[in-house]
């Protein structure tokens, strides 16, 4: 018999949090307090909600909730209001204020301070409350619980005297359709309906709720199927016999295991008869009503994902080359890539995301603490403070995900600066540092690297090392306050990967992490002159070329390139750098003549090679060297190796030497990054380098475009860790793999794909016409863009329905 589906998407809510508990709120944005406000959470965790004294009752959504914070005192400008909210209650007022954020982006966030009366109750809340964020099942609960929580929040959002307005109501069914029959049907469902009055809670219930709906917004599509199961005729209900070949043959899906996922029986569809049909005399005659049957089609056992992929489902004891990891490229900026504005907050909402590895972009501060900080540097952008960085992430890397967080280093500091960020990052992450390799995983040649549930809750530092012995040699001088701290000594360069000073000193090549430069695109891949120098190493390297793109032959590659908002120049130049930045109180904003203005006169400065062996001590399994070609990687064999490509590199390398890609990282991981042209923070799309393996696809997190929301969908699942296992023939090294082929994939049993677009409700809350594509992203082979379309139905944002054929995409 087929199995019962049951989607556990609810947190728990402590007792303590439904009964609710009495803050004072500060409006930031009035500079006001409102006391005395009853704060509670409903039993679904649906809502954070509040009502004080003559005033109408307001809610914050949970599932719009990023983070819940405690300690982080509220901003009042005013010393005197300070010091009057302050003595209010017992304890300091920055313990006792609970913060509240929220938001549909990761910039644009709401702060809602809580003021609680004393510390424990500011701790219980914050505990109780960390608890119900995030949840991320909740995004995706069915249609019937959506309903729902519609019901409750019209019920929470009563006005001063504790009624629900009926003009909330007009305005949450407004989209197309007038008040005047909104209101009409409040009436005949025996509710008060003018404009003017108000419902009392306890008679608006859900049942009432749920009618109102359907005269408002029927399901004409789900009636349509129902008379079709019928043959047409008007009988009101359905029989077991009816039900049965209609769930097996169109409602189970035909892949799966026929022992594991039983076909349904007449006892199974009892069951569903008996929880979804609410007439007692039909669910004595075994019989669904079309009311029986709209719920359970709006049910959680009819949802569009699997839903139980949203939990961790993967295997976590794999090497990290074999995963996909979440990615951030610059993530201080929460704008453009020219005058900018760089913000601690940004890790924050990152991290929250579910992203695991960020990058920092290190440059030495000029205020007099000289302390280093975190800029797009000489791009005009503001800067913030590497340790405020450092702190921001310990407090939120795994908040949401307890797998392993990369810090990526950009390193343009000094030596003396270098070592005030390794001291920050020892001192603030403390045992979440890992500074020393596995003691089983050894950094060997030929050994794995370690698997993301040996690293839980550990954070990785990406950095350029120094040789082994040289950085055993200079940290042993150090230690022992006979390091000299020269930075201007010249650099000289050999074959093995390495940089040394003319002292002896050396460190790693630069690894291509040039976030802010074209140096190497996919049109012509430059090659570099050997450099001679008057050093005692003098040697010289070559960086592997790459022919012109054909895009007419390999149209697939295109896909990287279509999305741009805008075509900027794609042989931009590294160019002077005769810009200071802006101040703070400019807010990073450029005007259009002074962004031109910048990048015509912009150089991008490449990390520095001349590494402190403190910080250098640091680094472990991830360790970026300039990439020589993939032969010599496969003979070198050191896995904790890894390299960065912009996305015109790596577009350069899937064209000519895709296989070789696949294999490198099977083996190692690489980092690909958005090309410098990319002003306007605009995103490349993702799913072409995640069809080669590559494990780091870096994004702009700050720009929700079609590759950030390709990227939230790709890592919602597996419970939203970070962390997706490769495939089967990504990850075994007796497997070939070529993701332009248009052959089956070996083992892959290709599935034939339809998708129907039947209907839509609650798409716009405008009178608006509407109509749905649908794409496909995947192998080139099976990806298809722009192709399928839906009739538009005008002037109805409400429920429109399309019926359309089914779009078929090919095996």
């Amino acid at each position: 018999m087929a199995k019962q589906f049951e989607f556990q998407w609810q947190i728990p809510v402590p007792e303590y949090l439904q009964n609710g508990a009495t803050f004072d709120r500060w409006d930031e944005e009035s500079g006001t307090l409102e006391p005395k406000c009853l704060v509670k959470v409903d039993e679904n965790g649906f809502f954070i909600y509040w009502k004080s004294e003559g005033r109408e009752g307001q809610v914050r959504e949970i599932s719009q909730v990023n983070d819940i914070r405690l300690g982080l005192a509220p901003k009042i400008n005013d010393p005197k209001t300070y010091a009057e909210i302050e003595v209010k209650g017992n304890g300091s007022l920055e313990w006792r204020t609970v913060t509240i954020c929220s938001g549909l982006d990761l910039v644009n966030i709401t702060y809602t301070p809580l003021i609680a009366a004393d510390v424990d109750t500011s701790r219980e809340w914050f505990e109780g409350l960390r608890q119900l964020t995030p949840n991320t099942k909740a995004n995706n609960i069915c249609p019937m619980t959506s309903l729902k929580k519609h019901w409750l929040k019209l019920c929470l959002m009563v006005n001063p005297s504790g009624k629900i307005p009926v003009r909330s109501i007009t305005r949450t069914f407004a989209s197309g359709r007038t008040e005047k029959m909104i209101m009409q049907c409040l009436k005949d469902l025996g509710l008060p309906g003018g404009k003017c009055d108000e419902i009392e809670p306890a008679d608006f219930t859900f049942e009432k709720f749920y009618e109102f709906y359907h005269k408002i917004c029927p399901r004409t599509d789900i009636e349509d199927l129902f008379k079709e199961l019928n043959g047409g005729t008007n009988r009101t209900y359905l029989t077991i016999p009816q039900l049965v070949p209609f769930f097996n043959d169109r409602q189970r899906d035909p892949r799966l295991n026929e022992i594991l996922f039983p076909y349904y029986n007449r006892k199974r569809v009892l069951q569903i008869i008996n929880t979804y049909e609410k007439d007692l005399d039909y669910i004595k005659q075994e019989w669904l009503s079309l009311d029986g049957f709209c719920r359970y089609l709006m049910s959680d056992e009819n949802a569009p994902v699997f839903l139980d992929r949203l939990d961790i489902y993967m295997d976590m004891d794999q090497p990290l080359s074999h995963y996909y990891i979440n990615s951030s490229h610059n993530t201080y900026l929460s704008g453009r890539q020219f005058g900018g504005r760089s913000s601690v907050e940004m890790y924050r909402q990152t991290l929250l995301a579910g992203c695991r590895c960020v990058e920092l972009d290190c440059w030495d501060g000029t205020r007099e603490d000289q302390e280093p900080i975190i800029t797009h540097g000489k791009a005009m952008c503001t800067d913030i403070l590497f340790k405020d960085v450092i702190q921001a992430i310990k407090e939120t890397a795994f908040v949401t995900s307890q797998m392993p967080v990369i810090l990526s280093f950009e390193n343009h500091c000094s030596k003396a600066q270098q070592y005030k960020m390794a001291k920050y990052c020892e001192d603030i992450l403390g045992d979440l540092l890992l500074k020393r390799p596995l003691e089983l995983i050894p950094l060997e040649p030929g050994m794995y690297l370690p698997p993301p549930n040996q690293l839980q809750q550990r954070i990785l530092i990406k950095n350029k090392r120094l040789k082994p012995e040289v950085e055993k040699r200079s940290l042993e001088l150090f230690m022992k306050g006979q390091q000299e701290q020269n930075d201007d000594l010249e650099i000289v360069f050999d074959v093995s990967g390495v940089v040394g000073n003319v002292d002896g000193e050396e460190g790693p090549l630069n690894d291509d992490d040039s976030s802010s430069s074209d140096t190497m695109s996919g049109e012509e891949i430059i090659q570099n002159k050997p450099k001679i120098t008057n050093g005692p190493m003098q040697a010289s390297y070559l960086d592997p070329t790459t022919p012109n793109i054909d895009t007419d032959a390999h149209p697939e590659l295109k896909l990287c390139q279509s999305i741009d908002t805008n075509d900027p120049d794609e042989d931009e130049k590294k160019r002077s750098d005769s810009f200071e930045k802006k101040e703070e109180d400019e807010g990073g904003n450029l005007t259009a003549e002074e962004e031109i203005a910048l990048m015509s006169n912009y150089k991008y400065i490449g990390a520095t090679t001349n590494i402190h062996p403190y910080l250098s001590a640091m680094v472990n399994y991830a360790q970026p060297v300039k990439f020589q070609g993939f032969d010599v990687a496969e003979e070198r064999n050191v896995h904790y190796h890894m390299s960065s490509f912009n996305e015109n590199t790596g577009l350069g390398y899937l064209k000519t030497q895709v296989i070789e890609l696949v294999n490198y990282n099977k083996r190692q991981m690489s980092r690909i990054y958005p090309r410098g042209g990319r002003v306007d923070s605009s995103n490349y799309l993702p799913q072409i380098f995640w069809n080669a393996g590559c494990q780091m696809v870096a994004l702009n997190f700050q720009t929700p475009d079609l590759a950030m929301q390709l990227n939230q969908g790709k890592f919602e699942y597996n419970g939203n860790c970070g962390y997706l296992l490769k495939p089967d023939f990504m990850r075994r090294p007796d497997r070939t793999f070529d993701p332009f082929s248009e052959s089956p994939v070996d083992g892959i049993i290709p599935a034939h794909c339809s998708v129907q677009v039947i209907s839509g409700q609650f798409l716009s809350d405008k009178k608006i016409g509407t109509y749905v594509e649908v794409d496909m992203y995947g192998l080139p082979t099976d990806t298809i863009r722009k192709e399928f379309r839906t009739k538009v139905v005008p002037a109805n944002g409400l429920n429109p329905v399309y019926n359309e054929d089914p779009f078929v995409f090919r095996k």
